[in-house]
């Protein structure tokens, strides 16, 4: 049975400059077995309501700025699973959006791990003003997808304040508000207490300042709603606080 992913996908540029991600990503997708098909829960398709994509057809949604012209030419045309949206979205009790395009949090990570784009892809609005409660019912109400060899995943970030970033930080430099944030975030989930992650903006040792908004935590709450047994496949820091972790839940 496929697990369910939580991927950190970091800033667009992943896809031309993938760093250590891309092959933690590549070697992922080839121990894993080959998925009928694939949604996600992306940080960036923030909706008042839920909602699940069911268009044909995706377009590649360059959702950013200030970026080299090569990334802008990055497409991903996977197909869409109108079949498999409705379902979702009868389960889910959500509206069916044939407009929606794949944005970042969705091709980038993608890319790397499914360069062919030939698997359907599928995603789930993040109504992120309902918290991870929210998404915590949705992962469970989505779990049984896996035993149908559909891969679920939550793309975000594990610390995300691009406010204090360093641009000219190499790998090995790494904030300590920043570690100490992750490294909480993974005992919480070693001990599956999902009490206190529920409660991380309470809890957590600088949960503000690693999420100064929730939209890039949420996906972690889908993920680890939709699966059982917590596993690291890779962790890491790019831009001194920015983690790149990637977590599996079989």
């Amino acid at each position: 049975m496929l697990p369910s992913l939580f991927i950190s996908h970091g800033s667009p540029m992943l896809a031309l400059q993938p760093g250590a991600s891309g092959p933690a990503l590549k070697t992922l997708a080839a121990t894993l077995p080959r998925p009928a098909a694939i949604v996600v829960v992306s940080a960036h398709w923030e909706s008042d309501e839920l909602q699940v994509s069911s268009a044909a057809q995706p377009q590649t949604w360059h959702d950013f700025r200030g970026f080299p012209p090569a990334l802008y030419a990055v497409g991903y045309p996977a197909p869409g699973a109108p079949t498999l949206a409705s379902r979702i979205a009868g389960l889910l009790q959500a509206r069916l959006n044939a407009q929606r395009p794949f944005d970042h949090g969705t091709w980038v990570p993608l890319s790397l791990m499914y360069p062919d784009a030939d698997i359907p892809v599928v995603q789930v609005s993040l109504p992120s003003r309902l918290g991870p409660a929210m998404q915590l019912q949705v992962g469970q109400t989505l779990a049984a997808l896996r035993a149908q060899g559909v891969l679920l995943i939550g793309s975000g970030s594990i610390t995300h304040n691009l406010g204090e970033l360093d641009w000219q930080a190499g790998p090995e430099v790494i904030e300590p508000w920043a570690l100490t944030f992750r490294d909480w975030v993974v005992e919480r989930l070693q001990a599956n207490d999902q009490a206190a992650l529920l409660d991380y903006r309470k809890q957590a040792p600088f949960a503000a300042r690693n999420h100064p908004s929730d939209e890039h935590l949420l996906p972690l709450f889908f993920a680890l709603g939709a699966g059982d047994r917590f596993g690291i496949v890779h962790q890491g820091f790019t831009l001194g606080a920015l983690g790149m972790d990637i977590y599996r839940f079989d």
